[in-house]
Order: structure tokens, then sequence, then C-alpha cells
């Protein structure tokens, strides 16, 4: 279901401007409207192939790549007491505590998505049904 979390997270990237192009420009991306509608966009996409099952290890990795900046350009400034982000609303809000609670959710996200870049697809996957109907082609074709 790693899919389903990240498809919401683009999902509301577009819908809730304070997690988009917001969120960017308080963390000083350059082009922060491009740059939300390109991370929504691939969470969105990325987040429907992986339900789906399809080029799981490839969105995998992406999602890898995406989970790391985005704990690198959050997590540090939470640390050092820097963040233009709003703190949490309960102690510890900034320090190595700080960031150990809020880590929580991008570390979730980024091994689960190491994980089907390692493990692949499921048995139930479309990555696994082309696979098999792959097989079954060559069986047929080499039987003739």
């Amino acid at each position: 279901m790693a899919g389903s979390v990240f498809l919401w997270e683009g999902v509301m990237k577009f819908v809730f401007a304070n997690q988009g192009v917001g969120r960017f420009t308080k963390l000083g991306f350059p082009f922060p409207g491009a740059t939300a509608d390109l991370v929504a966009t691939i969470e969105i996409v990325g987040g429907v192939l992986l339900l789906a099952g399809l080029q799981t290890r490839l969105v995998g990795l992406v999602f890898v790549g995406e989970m790391i900046v985005a704990v690198l350009s959050t997590k540090i400034s939470m640390f050092l007491g820097t963040s233009p982000l709003p703190l949490p609303p309960v102690p510890p809000q900034t320090g190595f505590w700080a960031v150990l609670h809020e880590v929580r959710s991008e570390f979730a996200q980024m091994f689960v998505s190491l994980f089907l870049v390692v493990e692949g697809p499921g048995r139930l996957s479309l990555d696994a049904w082309r696979k098999r109907s792959e097989r079954r082609g060559r069986v047929v074709a080499t039987t003739r």
C-alpha cells in the first residue's frame, strides 16, 4: 500500500497550496511552483504504478531518491533549529529527538520503497503477470 501513501501525498500538493508550492517556497527550492507540480505528478503517477505493481523497482528507486531529498531538505534544519517550516506542536521541537520523531514517515516510505527495489513486485502485480505471459509466449513459440 506504499503506492497509496505517495498517491495521496501527491494529490495533497495540488489541492493544498501549503503542502505544495508553499512548502517548496519556504524551503528555498528554485522554481517552487514547477518543483511542487513535478514532485506531485511523480508521486501521483508513481503511486498509481506501485498500486498496480507496474515498473515496481524503477518507481521504488525514484521514491527512495525523493525521500532522501525530503529528509535532507527538512530534517537538517530542524536539527539545527533553523527550519523555515512550522515546528512540531509539542516538544521536542528542534534537535536530535525532534528529528527522530518527525522523520518516521519519511523513513517508513524510504525503506518500503527500498524493499520494493530489492525484492521487486509481488506475484499479484502487473509486472509478475507480464513476466508470466512472456514465459508462456516463449514456451509456445519453442514448442512449435
